[in-house]
């Protein structure tokens, strides 16, 4: 019937212009932490500490000091964890930057294959800013306190949870492409 067609089209327009708004959120969030904030999770007078800067406090010369690689390693932080950190964190902004015409040319059909595609897209990149954040912390977290943190770690919460709704948004989606081609079908009622 034209009805469920109708309803379904309602739901795929509202679904595609919460998923638009979501994913332009996510761009500026974490174009705002990787971009702006040049990757520093904190940025304070006294210590600067990101995915290409770790700066602490040198009492004696009364000035932050950034270390560099032989500093770091001998304070027994991986220079390779902090680059799969890095790579992760930035791959992720790529992603981002690609998925938003993905979303825009997404055709809502019955099938939904693009919302499947959209929501395997978004797990991947949900599980790639969690490991490089993670691993990030862990090799970082004897110098950071969480009181610590500025708005590029804030930033990167949010683009977390960001993330996480446009999963729940493509899920719900898929759910309602499923029921109304079930209730479409006419053999599906007799």
């Amino acid at each position: 019937s034209l009805l469920p067609s109708l309803q379904f089209a309602d739901k795929c327009l509202f679904s595609s212009e919460i998923m638009m708004q979501r994913a332009v959120g996510t761009l500026a969030l974490m174009s705002y932490a990787l971009l702006y904030e040049a990757g520093n999770l904190v940025n304070l007078p006294d210590k600067r500490i990101g995915f290409y800067n770790f700066c602490l406090w040198n009492d004696a010369a009364g000035e932050l000091q950034c270390l560099d690689t032989k500093q770091l390693q001998a304070m027994g932080i991986s220079l390779l964890q902090l680059g799969l950190a890095r790579v992760c964190v930035y791959t992720c902004l790529v992603f981002v930057l690609f998925h938003i015409p993905f979303v825009l040319n997404v055709n809502c059909t019955g099938q939904g294959e693009g919302w499947k595609m959209i929501r395997i897209i978004l797990f991947i990149k949900l599980i790639i800013l969690s490991g490089g954040l993670g691993m990030f912390l862990l090799q970082t977290s004897h110098w950071i306190h969480p009181s610590d943190f500025t708005g590029g770690f804030l930033a990167l919460l949010g683009t977390q949870a960001l993330l996480l709704l446009q999963i729940l948004t493509a899920t719900v989606y898929l759910s309602w492409a499923k029921h109304i081609t079930y209730w479409a079908q006419p053999s599906a009622h007799t």
